[in-house]
C-alpha cells in the first residue's frame, strides 16, 4: 500500500469516526446503543467519540458507519435539521416498517431498511 493510499485511508477513518460521534451526540443515542449499531463494544464506542480511537476503514463498523451517516443525512433533509424530529422520527413505530426505527438500525439489515425507507421517502419530496 502506497503512503496515499494509507493516509487516505486514516482520514476517512478519522473523519467517518468524527461524524459518528457528532450523530450519537445529535441523536442522544448511548455508548450501549452506539455499539450494538456500530458492532463494537461501549467502551470502544466511549474512546470513538472522545477521539481516543478511529474507525477502521476496512472492517464492518467503518460500512455501519457510513450507512449511519446515510440516514443521518437523509433524515436530516427531510426533517429540516431539526434533531428533535429526528430523535422522535427514530422513537415513533413506523407502519410501514413494522417497528420503531431506533430498534431497527441495532441490525445491519435493519439499518439498510432504514435507510432505504428514508431516501425513498426523500425521494418523492
Amino acid at each position: 500500500m502506497t503512503p496515499q493510499i494509507a493516509a487516505k485511508k486514516h482520514n476517512d477513518g478519522v473523519l467517518l469516526s468524527s461524524a459518528v460521534a457528532k450523530i450519537a451526540d445529535l441523536w442522544a443515542l448511548s455508548n450501549s446503543k452506539m455499539g450494538t449499531v456500530l458492532g463494537l463494544s461501549a467502551a470502544t464506542v466511549s474512546r470513538l467519540r472522545s477521539g481516543q480511537t478511529k474507525l477502521d476503514p476496512s472492517s464492518k463498523s467503518f460500512e455501519a458507519g457510513q450507512f449511519l451517516l446515510r440516514l443521518f443525512r437523509s433524515l436530516d433533509s427531510v426533517v429540516g435539521s431539526d434533531d428533535t424530529a429526528a430523535q422522535s422520527w427514530l422513537a415513533t413505530y413506523n407502519m410501514d416498517l413494522d417497528a420503531k426505527p431506533i430498534e431497527l438500525i441495532d441490525s445491519f439489515k435493519g439499518l439498510i431498511a432504514v435507510c432505504d425507507y428514508v431516501d425513498a421517502y426523500r425521494a418523492r419530496v
